[in-house]
């Protein structure tokens, strides 16, 4: 852990993160990605000191109230005692301004904050967000090895739903030949009906691999999962997006589960409730950037 002043924290639509780099551990994790221009190694997570001031200069300075997000880079509820003061700070700016919060993680020390997720929700909108990748503990102790597991995040969902909070989970990556069955999606799907979750992002069966992220990933799959990297470079070569052959099969059940239990899916649908304000505005479609 390194700590930096940074001259700039919200993004032009209200995005931000308190920090670069995770400690996670996840093995297919984009922000590994070498196009985000990381200069320091990934596990040296990169605090950012003055996000609270940023943050609370910027939203003096609105004309209008907002949504706020984080988490699309990096988790805010990385056990770091600098970043869980940070992100707590930043709450309590979010709240006291009266904006509304977008707030995704892996992580159930959210829960330590709950008192200020409900006190923002009250005054405006909180959505909290969260990732399910596989139903089975052990596999996600393998594939998500640093943070608490599927089950651990079910259970704050629950608190979540309890507490009137809003949920989004992002079903996000499926990796093929390793937890792309239907199985394991029934599994997810069921936690997400049980936890009445607002919403679920999902963008297919697979997952993309980029510079830096593909070679982390494959590591991995050696370590883990001996022969799968040269299945994986057989069939999908330098790919982009290496999706399932499972997806169409699972796509079908994903969208029935949905519709049957009234769950909104579509990113365009959710990442625009979740940049919404007011809870009775017309839904805007553009995505949260970040720095």
């Amino acid at each position: 852990m390194h700590l930096k002043e940074v001259k700039g924290l919200l993004s032009p639509t209200n995005g931000m993160n308190i920090s670069r780099g995770c400690i996670h551990g996840c093995i297919y994790c984009d922000a590994r990605s070498k196009c985000y221009d990381m200069r320091h190694d990934f596990e040296d997570v990169e605090i950012k000191t003055n996000a609270p001031a940023l943050l609370e200069d910027a939203l003096k300075r609105k004309r209008k109230k907002c949504m706020v997000g984080t988490g699309a880079m990096s988790d805010p509820y990385i056990p770091i005692p600098e970043n869980l003061a940070n992100i707590r700070a930043c709450l309590e700016i979010i709240e006291r301004h009266g904006c509304g919060l977008a707030i995704q993680t892996k992580s159930n020390l959210i829960l330590r904050d709950l008192e200020l997720l409900i006190k923002i929700n009250e005054k405006s909108k909180c959505v909290v967000e969260t990732t399910l990748t596989t139903y089975d503990e052990a596999l996600c102790k393998i594939i998500e090895p640093n943070v608490c597991t599927t089950k651990a995040r079910f259970e704050m969902l629950k608190t979540m739903r309890d507490n009137d909070i809003k949920t989004i989970v992002w079903i996000s990556p499926l990796l093929p030949f390793i937890n792309d069955t239907a199985e394991n999606l029934r599994g997810l799907l069921q936690y997400c009906v049980e936890a009445k979750v607002y919403g679920i992002i999902n963008f297919g069966i697979g997952l993309t691999l980029r510079e830096g992220d593909r070679e982390y990933y494959y590591q991995k799959l050696d370590e883990h999962f001996p022969g799968l990297k040269q299945r994986y470079q057989q069939k999908y070569g330098n790919s982009y997006q290496l999706m399932s052959d499972n997806n169409a099969a699972l796509m079908h059940e994903f969208y029935t589960v949905c519709d049957k239990y009234d769950i909104v899916y579509g990113p365009e649908k959710l990442f625009g409730y979740m940049r919404t304000y007011d809870k009775h505005e017309a839904i805007q479609f553009d995505l949260f950037g970040a720095y």
